[in-house]
């Protein structure tokens, strides 16, 4: 039998190597649970329910998608610095600094992303989308002093 296998494999053209792989790689791919790679869409009107007596509420998609993967749309705010770790998130491209405020004054069209590295910042004016892990609830970041309300860690951006 293993010197059929050896036969068959020494007169086996590329193509049908190939062929093989790519169906070995689809089942493999196949294979693998949904929840693994699945990545949820999630956009800025998403984000609260209408505002209350208590101020912005949190949707409850934003709650059931807490620590899950989502993939966010929208704009890098002005950095702090040329390469960081973290940005804010935008609806629309912004000129000033949006979260020079305190956590009261939380605007509901920005989200604070924490990237997996260090990673040079995007011109304001393009559109990004970002993917990573849900975080929901006041945070203090120990290194800034900023706080926030919605974030997405360990966070991947790329143009649009």
């Amino acid at each position: 039998m293993v010197h059929g296998l050896r036969a068959r494999l020494q007169t086996a053209t590329r193509r049908d190597l190939l062929r093989h792989a790519g169906s070995a790689a689809i089942a493999i791919a196949l294979s693998r649970p949904a929840a693994a790679t699945a990545l949820t869409p999630l956009t800025f009107e998403q984000l609260y329910k209408s505002i209350g007596v208590r101020g912005l509420q949190f949707s409850d998609l934003v709650l059931a998608l807490k620590g899950q993967m989502v993939v966010m749309h929208g704009y890098m705010a002005p950095p702090l610095k040329a390469e960081s770790k973290f940005f804010v998130l935008t609806r629309e491209p912004m000129a000033i600094c949006p979260f020079c405020q305190s956590d009261a004054d939380w605007p509901s069209d920005i989200v604070v992303v924490y990237l997996d590295r260090a990673t040079p910042m995007i011109d304001g004016g393009e559109a990004v989308a970002v993917r990573g892990r849900l975080e929901v609830g006041s945070a203090t970041d120990d290194a800034t002093g900023f706080v926030s309300q919605i974030r997405i860690v360990d966070a991947v951006v790329r143009r649009i």
